[in-house]
């Protein structure tokens, strides 16, 4: 109860008693249809922002006169000798080439008098194809790419004093991608290709015209790309539909335009410089700047050389004009190409690098294949990217870098780590076309329990356009956010080269406006470098933060082709491979030879020599050169480096031999050894030199080093081999230990006569030639698909004929006709047993090649049962399915291996051996060597022409041990018959003896010793990079666990005076000194512990002192 309140109402609003009118609902999608008016170039360009952007132009030889000097012969002249011929007058509408010809422009440039008070002025130069600015002085200050891409170059302020300046545009007949014709850049390259020059003007740029260009770009992006029933997705498009309001009120004057962007600032804030970035709201997504120069591909080495040039002039430049740009670079050779021929270019890179923008990456000589090359190939492109980059900007990579190889092999981490890299970046998996890898960031752990954390780009390519869409994959399809949703984004234009655009840069900026203005889309900071990235990643993992992990090879389920296509590449690599290892373990023996002798010589260690040696295979083994899927140039250019690599080798290993006491070419009456450069004892049959008196075989025992020859009628006779032809095309090759069928030209048995077991599958055929049609959906050179199986088709023999019968080897010849222009000669052979050698049947095929989009291979049908099959990769083994029970088993139905591949029960095994081949698979109890391939793109020649290749089918009593992995070296590595010099005595033919024997390794083996060579930076040795190695010379070993064991073995050195013994990483750092021991004279060595598949590296430190 109580007394009553009364209130009085006022009533201030300004809201209208009345409507003034109708207003209807705005239709979304109409509205945002229409925003594609204001910068489109259709119908109502004139009308729409474009015009705003260029508001001055002019052309013609008033303005911009032009000159030319073709150079001849496809050559590629420096800026010196090109610049000293005559140029001829040429203009605007003339046609250039052909195909990978060079063409030099003097052009002489005039500012008209209207242009001169312009705020921004820029040449425009596109003739479709690439091209290099060069300042009259040979400065190169600017890359062009061509076909509306990277056109533009910024007139420098002095040019704006009325007078005429010159300088020259260097012009490449090939596109970005090369030269195909047509629209599909990975057909053969059109030799006789013409460009035309359609565009060479002086342009004035209204910078906020083009500024506004970007705002409508990002925002109108936000309106189709947020959420359609977010708020935010409805802002945008309010706000781009009153741009254009704005703009047409203002009929496009520049005046409007301020004013749009002033609405545009609503959305996106001030994002007119770096300070964008300066807010301390946290970014989730780290811009890289970034430019994949493929080393080669659809283009030659020659021209790659001028891509780099290209595109990092540009990148320095953008790096003066964005100072929030970080630009990350890979591969060693690239620089070395640029400091070689672009010193100037180079100089401003270094610069940059130590200003800490332009940042190099990955530690590796190339951006290189990891399938295909040897575990000690992986292990140099390491060394001799790692001691360049130290040595030119005095830092050693922290990441390894590897965005677009086809596949990871498993030893990678350790490899990876033991140079000095615990981090890893790709991200080509993406590109699987079966399952989809389930990470983005998560530990990758190698065969020994090695590890390094990797990362693996959401926005699933290394070449971003840095788009709106970018960063919301950057959270989309992001695989790990349960443990870190930080992410990279790696932009610029890639493959071809280029790298990041000023377009990039203005978008990013945008960006990051919206996420701070608006919100919504993930934050993205630019400003910080790879290694910042994934320290703060590790700095989360020391607070608790657990990464899934990942064990073994990064599979690709893709570009399976790539084990075979061009296989006398692929032959070339392993010939190289072997020679290299055979070079540097010779010439550190001849090094050394004086700690026995105790005089000085005259020989020195062939460093220089050695290091062409392997950085042209390092080179090689580029991602696209190695594998297969380059145009025909490429291989030309490849066979050329090779051959060089050969010529030298020979030099250098008969200097070694002669250093020694052998000469590689015996003479009649020279006492001959076989030279065994494997640390292992060998008995084998040898072929002897076509000498008077000598029969054809003998019989090499002992070893490793000289391994005596005794005569095969010796007290250690090799029991006979015999062949006889017992029905119609039905043979027998027998010896002791295997009873050969071969029906028609198939083995039809393989009997094992001690172990009382048929090798071969019941009513099956082994060494069966099989051919496939291969065409897999596009990448020609690159895939074989799973279809390719079901069209499966036999080759039938049509002769067999016996060619030696023995009784040391028999040999048969079989003779297929696999087209009317295609055939293969295979001789199968089986030697007498030596001792207790393995032995094995041993094929050896001469192929005439001249197939299109065919695949051979040929089949070994075995009666074993295994639902894995094991494989050698580098330092170790990978065991696959045989089964397709997962699409992540059937994904693996071609695979890579190395020398071997073995299927195994717990009491048998079959393991089959090759020379020169990559590409395997074994479904089931069908083992499947891939010999040969014919893709007719990029390269329409590929594999055309004649081919060697050996393989044999080596049965094993037991499970897979170390027999085969030390067979396999053996049948890689042939012994190499040498006589000693004719002045040599007894003492230096032991001296001889005894220094080639005496680095071995004992007491496991399962161990292999695989690599020895001189320390990098010994005084006698170094070539002058970093400081010299003064107390005593080193000799480097390695040594790996080869079948997955921790093992104790003993490495020995015989009369070696080693002095100190060091473990060490594979960049040579010291990391654990390790006590020696001696027994008595000559048994002198270190014990060493060895973890299961570990690579285990030893630097023996010789001489006296300390």
């Amino acid at each position: 109860m109580g007394g009553e309140t009364h209130h009085t109402m006022s009533f201030l609003s300004s809201y209208p008693k009345l409507a003034a009118g109708p207003v209807g609902k705005q239709i979304n999608h109409i509205f945002a249809d229409r925003l594609r008016q204001f910068t489109d170039g259709g119908q109502y360009r004139e009308q729409g922002l474009l015009p705003k952007i260029h508001e001055g132009r002019v052309s013609g030889s008033d303005y911009v006169k032009l000159s030319v000097y073709s150079p001849p012969d496809l050559s590629r002249p420096t800026f010196k000798e090109a610049t000293s011929h005559e140029f001829k007058l040429t203009k605007v509408g003339e046609y250039f080439g052909p195909s990978w010809s060079t063409h030099w422009f003097r052009v002489e440039l005039t500012i008209p008098k209207e242009l001169l008070g312009k705020d921004h002025l820029e040449f425009h130069w596109d003739a479709n194809c690439e091209g290099m600015i060069w300042t009259e002085n040979g400065d190169v200050v600017h890359g062009l790419t061509g076909g509306g891409e990277r056109t533009e170059w910024i007139l420098p302020k002095e040019y704006r004093n009325g007078k005429t300046h010159v300088f020259y545009v260097e012009m490449a007949c090939n596109g970005m991608f090369g030269n195909a014709p047509g629209g599909d850049s990975i057909q053969p390259p059109n030799p006789d290709k013409y460009f035309q020059l359609h565009l060479a003007d002086i342009v004035a740029i209204n910078i906020e015209a083009r500024a506004l260009f970007y705002d409508f770009w990002e925002i109108s992006d936000a309106s189709r790309e947020f959420p359609q029933d977010s708020w935010e997705a409805h802002q945008a498009l309010q706000v781009c539909n009153r741009i254009m309001d704005t703009f047409i009120a203002g009929e496009g004057s520049n005046e409007c335009i301020s004013n749009c962007r002033q609405i545009a600032r609503e959305y996106l804030g001030n994002v007119d410089s770096e300070k964008v970035y300066e807010g301390d709201k946290e970014a989730i997504v780290t811009g890289i700047g970034h430019c994949h120069i493929d080393t080669c591909w659809l283009w030659p080495w020659a021209e790659t050389k001028r891509k780099v040039a290209r595109s990092w002039s540009n990148q320095c430049d953008l790096i003066d004009r964005y100072p929030e740009l970080r630009f990350c670079a890979s591969q060693a050779q690239q620089y070395k190409w640029l400091e070689m021929y672009y010193p100037q270019v180079f100089d401003r890179v270094k610069k940059k690098v130590k200003e800490g923008t332009f940042q190099p990456i990955g530690g590796s000589w190339v951006e290189h294949d990891t399938n295909l090359p040897s575990g000690e190939s992986l292990i140099r492109q390491f060394l001799y990217g790692q001691r360049y980059f130290e040595s030119r900007f005095g830092k050693r990579c922290e990441t390894f870098w590897l965005p677009d190889t086809f596949g990871y092999s498993t030893q990678l981490p350790q490899i990876s780590q033991l140079a000095g890299m615990p981090r890893f970046f790709t991200q080509k998996l993406s590109w699987n076309n079966i399952n989809n890898f389930p990470h983005t960031t998560f530990n990758w752990v190698a065969l020994d329990g090695s590890q390094v954390l990797c990362h693996m780009t959401p926005a699933e390519t290394y070449t971003a356009e840095a788009d709106f869409g970018d960063l919301k994959r950057s959270v989309s399809q992001h695989k790990s956010l349960d443990q870190d949703n930080t992410s990279l984004l790696v932009f610029g234009k890639g493959d071809g080269g280029g790298g990041p655009t000023f377009g990039h840069i203005e978008k990013l900026r945008r960006c990051r406006g919206i996420s701070d203005k608006v919100g919504l889309l993930p934050r993205v900071k630019l400003g910080e470098s790879v290694d910042d990235f994934f320290a703060k990643i590790e700095k989360k993992i020391e607070g608790g933060t657990q990464l899934v992990t990942w064990y073994g090879e990064l599979y690709f389920e893709l570009h399976r082709g790539t084990y075979t296509t061009q296989a006398n590449n692929k032959r070339n690599n392993r010939t190289a491979e072997i020679m290299l290892r055979d070079v540097e373990y010779l010439a550190t023996l001849a090094t050394i030879k004086e700690y026995y002798r105790k005089t000085e010589s005259s020989y020195k260690y062939p460093k220089e020599d050695i290091d062409s040696m392997w950085e042209s295979v390092l080179l090689c083994q580029f991602h696209d050169c190695l594998p297969g899927s380059s145009i025909e140039m490429c291989y030309d250019d490849s066979d050329e480096l090779y051959e060089k690599v050969f010529s030298t080798g020979e030099k250098l290993i008969a200097e070694a031999l002669s250093e020694l006491g052998f000469e590689e070419n015996p003479k009649a009456g020279s006492a001959l050894t076989a030279l065994n450069t494997l640390p292992w004892a060998r008995t084998e049959l040898v072929k002897l030199p076509p000498l008077a008196n000598l029969p054809s075989y003998g019989l090499a025992h002992g070893g490793p080093g000289a391994i005596e020859i005794r005569p095969l009628a010796s007290a250690y006779p090799a029991s006979t081999a015999t062949i006889q032809e017992v029905g119609k095309g039905v043979f027998i090759l027998e010896n002791s230990q295997y009873k050969v069928k071969v029906t028609n030209g198939v083995i039809t048995s393989l009997y094992d006569v001690v172990e009382k077991r048929e090798v071969i599958a019941k009513d099956a055929k082994a060494n069966q030639l099989v051919i496939f049609d291969d065409k897999p959906l596009y990448w020609q050179a690159w895939d074989v698909e799973v279809y390719h199986l079901e069209s499966r088709k036999e080759l039938t023999p049509s002769k067999t004929t016996i060619v030696e019968s023995g009784p040391h080897r028999v040999s048969l010849e079989i003779e297929t006709n696999i087209s009317d222009k295609s055939w293969v000669k295979t001789t199968v052979s089986l030697c007498a047993v030596t001792g207790d050698s393995p032995s094995y049947v041993e094929m050896e095929s001469e192929v005439e090649w001249q197939e299109t989009m065919k695949f051979l291979k040929v089949e070994f049908p075995v009666d074993i049962v295994n639902v894995e099959a094991s494989y050698e990769t580098q330092f170790g083994i990978v065991r696959r399915p045989t089964h397709y029970n997962t699409t992540w088993d059937m994904a693996k139905f071609e695979v890579c291996c190395h020398k071997w591949a073995d299927l195994s029960e717990a009491t048998y095994g079959v393991s089959i051996l090759n020379d020169s081949k990559y590409g395997f698979a074994t479904v089931g109890n069908l083992m499947r060597l891939s010999l040969l391939r014919a893709p007719k793109a990029p390269d329409a020649h590929a594999d055309m022409g004649r081919h060697h290749i050996r393989y044999a089918i080596l049965p094993h009593k037991g499970q897979l041990d170390h027999m085969t992995i030390k067979t396999a070296f053996n049948f890689n590595h042939p012994l190499k018959v040498v006589g000693y010099k004719s002045n040599t005595d007894g003492n230096a033919k032991l001296l001889a003896k005894d220094l080639t024997s005496a680095l071995c390794i004992t007491g496991a083996p399962n161990l292999i010793l695989d690599t020895v060579k001189r320390g990098e930076d010994d005084e006698d040795v170094s070539t002058g990079d970093f400081p010299q190695r003064t107390n005593g010379r080193c000799i480097i070993v390695r040594v790996y666990d080869s079948l997955g064991g921790k093992s104790k073995g003993r490495l020995e050195w015989g009369f070696l005076p080693v002095r100190k013994v060091v473990k060490c990483n594979v960049l040579e750092d010291d990391r654990e000194l390790l006590g020696m021991w001696e027994k008595g004279k000559g048994e002198r060595g270190v014990e060493v512990e060895v973890r299961a598949f570990e690579i285990a590296t030893f630097k023996l430190v010789l001489g006296d002192g300390e």
